[in-house]
């Protein structure tokens, strides 16, 4: 069950990132109302964080959540923001998803 707390952190680390990027480009009350979404998001990210390394190693929980917030980032970078997607980018996300699943195959 703590895998699944700790996926659901990662997926709201992504969101935080996401409303930071979105603020980037807003202002006035639009701005505020993503830095809102980006607080609820880092909240609800942390404390799933937390409550996932009750019973996984800090080490492997908090490389996975960062993880999945580093590949989520990126691909919200790609499909949304319109960042580019070079070979080689494309290339390094993959080994870090390749990690990922290795990190989760040897712990517990």
């Amino acid at each position: 069950m703590n895998w699944i707390f700790l996926i659901i952190a990662g997926l709201f680390e992504v969101a935080f990132a996401f409303c930071l990027g979105k603020a980037k480009f807003s202002s006035g009350n639009t701005a505020l109302w993503w830095l809102t979404g980006f607080l609820i998001s880092l909240i609800i990210s942390m404390a799933l964080l937390y409550k996932a390394t009750q019973t996984l190693p800090i080490g492997t929980a908090y490389a996975v959540w960062t993880g999945i917030g580093a590949v989520g980032t990126v691909l919200l970078g790609i499909f949304i923001f319109k960042e580019p997607a070079n070979f080689w980018r494309l290339f390094f996300l993959t080994t870090l998803i390749i990690s990922l699943i290795g990190i989760k195959f040897v712990s517990d």
